[in-house]
């Protein structure tokens, strides 16, 4: 009988959440624990869910004991993992570009609760919960997602199906049925819940393979490491990403330098203008044709960098439907 539920979800998350919840039974007889990528914005969801009705919905308390019938959501900017039957919080290292991350909870989960536990990905972008996803399948647990071609964002429950190996993949509309059925089976398990386990973070993961990949985060190197089917990246301050996120992470950071650039040339060409300016109220004008040369040399190099800037870049990380 499992008797936690952990619920992943990021891009239209917060819905997917609210008519899953809403289709559960009062008496739902496990834990669930849900993490929605909110950064650290303001996370109205318990209040969201308490509005139902229906099972008690908090934000996650440091210390506080898992109980059966409640919901327990990540609260902003704090990763939520699960220890020895209690949840803990902690600030550290983003994964997959985000804290709260959905790995951390899905790795904890497995960890404690074994095969005791149920994996749930919904609707979101690139692939975070996927590796957690894994090791729930690799310690006999059941694992659920999303009918990728009804979700709000396809990818996250998409990478699951293609990397783990998934016992449910349903609409919305049928999940909270899966649920209660798998949580109310008599089906023995192999639990084995032992006290002050401690679960590793990603920062205190063993490091694997060196690579030429720079963190986006920290400008740290980074080590690639193996899980089953996918890879994912990490640096030594313990920030972490698959491949994709990676990707999706430095695109964005491209992104930004060159705006940089082009910033910093119309600046120069300002400023350069400006003193040539100066120098020609001053009468002086060899100063004067070296700063509006400098001038027009910022310029040309504006207009001849301003289409990299403008340019549509390639997107693999993104699903299209169809």
């Amino acid at each position: 009988m499992a008797s936690l539920v952990v619920v992943g979800a990021s891009q239209g998350g917060v819905e997917a959440i609210h008519r899953l919840v809403g289709d559960l039974p009062a008496d739902f007889p496990a834990a669930i624990l849900v993490v929605v990528h909110i950064g650290s914005g303001p996370s109205m969801l318990p209040s969201i869910l308490n509005d139902l009705r229906k099972l008690p919905a908090s934000h996650a308390v440091a210390g506080q004991l898992i109980e059966r019938g409640h919901i327990y959501v990540a609260p902003p900017d704090r990763h939520m993992v699960v220890t020895d039957g209690h949840l803990e919080l902690t600030r550290g290292p983003r994964e997959n570009w985000t804290r709260p991350a959905i790995d951390p909870l899905f790795r904890s989960a497995a960890e404690v609760f074994g095969a005791e536990a149920i994996g749930v990905i919904l609707t979101g972008g690139l692939n975070d919960g996927t590796i957690g996803l894994y090791e729930i399948k690799r310690r006999g647990a059941a694992t659920m997602v999303q009918e990728p071609a009804e979700a709000a964002a396809p990818s996250m429950p998409q990478s699951a199906m293609e990397n783990v190996a998934i016992d449910y993949c349903l609409p919305l509309s049928k999940m909270a049925e899966a649920l209660v059925r798998l949580t109310r089976s008599e089906k023995k398990t192999e639990r084995e819940l032992r006290p002050g386990v401690r679960i590793m973070l990603s920062d205190e993961q063993p490091l694997e393979h060196p690579t030429a990949q720079t963190c986006p985060e920290c400008g740290g190197a980074m080590r690639e490491e193996k899980i089953g089917r996918l890879t994912q990246y990490r640096c030594h301050i313990g920030h972490v990403m698959t491949g994709e996120v990676l990707a999706a992470a430095q695109l964005e950071t491209l992104e930004y330098n060159v705006s940089s650039v082009l910033r910093s040339l119309n600046e120069r060409r300002e400023l350069c203008m400006d003193l040539a300016s100066q120098h020609r109220a001053n009468d002086n004008s060899a100063a004067e044709r070296r700063w509006s040369a400098a001038a027009e040399e910022a310029r040309q190099r504006e207009v001849d960098f301003r289409p990299m800037a403008e340019a549509q870049w390639l997107r693999p990380d993104r699903r299209e439907r169809g």
